[in-house]
């Protein structure tokens, strides 16, 4: 009975939340059944918090007839993009960088929306006051060739360094200790260390993406899908992707709510950092921003790095897929 209450608050708050486009559109008829109930998607032991939206859908994606929501924990090894093109999820959370770089490897994938911008910040130590200053300096990071490091490398390219060559990257399993023990002078932080860096003071920021351009101004996190699920289940694919965009609604229009069901749900430990997520990850901006636009921004920068050899326009043409979202912005006006 508890789990039955707790599915019928949530909906019913994300319904509150979202006006008459949240869940009224879902009273709509659908033209057809889902070929497919079932849908794969990733997930760790805590989160990511940036996800909220994903781990919000399921209950809507089932009030849609997709009944079988399966969260599979991937290899923890690898970036969480190689879930997807390895089929042990059948659509991903990622950066665009991490999506295009799959796609230029020839993986079946399909870009399908974006879902907000922010959820990183550039820390400094006094001697680090832009990114120019990165020269010479060691940065902290996890591991290489990760979403963290691939992206941090595009800013570093951006401003006219080398990332190979004019940067000391240092591994660590925590570059913000590392940079609290003084062994690197600048870490990308991610939302889940926002609370500590902020209320410790530790470092001063040098950028953040979710508020300085050019990064503001395109997707921090993209959802893609398997090619073969999209093709064979398109019914399907429209109703996922339809609830994803509704909970992102809710994430955008009831911050507090949707920490508060991220935690009772078990799906994320602490609502502090959940809240702080959701308030500075910019939730609002699907039905404004136009994704393209983040996959040709970043392809082009990857393209600049040396990280990719085909075009944008190649990469768009080979690897997205934007009937659905422009099939959803007309019938979720709000």
């Amino acid at each position: 009975m508890q789990i039955i209450q707790n599915r019928r608050s949530f909906l019913a708050s994300a319904a509150a939340a979202g006006a008459a486009g949240f869940l009224g559109a879902t009273a709509q008829a659908w033209a057809e059944p889902p070929e497919t109930t079932t849908v794969r998607l990733g997930r760790f032991t805590d989160g990511p918090y940036c996800w909220a939206a994903l781990f919000l859908a399921d209950e809507l994606m089932r009030a849609d007839g997709i009944t079988d929501v399966r969260y599979v924990l991937g290899d923890t090894k690898v970036d969480n993009t190689e879930w997807l093109t390895s089929a042990v999820t059948d659509f991903d959370f990622n950066m665009p960088s991490m999506h295009i770089r799959s796609i230029e490897s020839g993986a079946p994938i399909k870009m399908l929306t974006g879902v907000h911008t922010g959820c990183w910040e550039l820390r400094g130590n006094d001697q680090v006051n832009s990114i120019a200053d990165l020269k010479s300096k060691r940065v902290g990071i996890w591991a290489f060739n990760d979403h963290p490091h691939v992206f941090l490398s595009l800013m570093i390219n951006y401003v006219g360094l080398d990332p190979v060559r004019e940067v000391e990257w240092v591994l660590g399993t925590s570059p913000m200790q590392d940079f609290i023990e003084g062994k690197v002078d600048a870490f990308l932080a991610g939302t889940t260390e926002f609370p500590k860096i902020r209320a410790e003071r530790i470092g001063h920021t040098i950028a953040n993406n979710g508020v300085d351009r050019p990064w503001s101004q395109y997707y921090c996190c993209m959802v893609a899908g398997r090619t073969d699920y999209i093709n064979k289940y398109p019914a399907a694919t429209k109703r996922i992707l339809r609830a994803i965009l509704k909970s992102v609604d809710f994430c955008a229009l009831d911050p507090a709510g949707a920490a508060h069901a991220l935690v009772e749900r078990g799906l994320v430990s602490s609502y502090e950092i959940a809240l702080t997520t959701l308030q500075e990850t910019g939730h609002d901006r699907w039905r404004e921003y136009y994704a393209e636009d983040s996959v040709r921004f970043y392809a082009l920068r990857m393209q600049e790095t040396g990280m990719i050899k085909s075009s944008p326009q190649q990469i768009i043409a080979e690897g997205t897929d934007w009937r659905f979202l422009n099939e959803l912005k007309r019938e979720l006006k709000t």
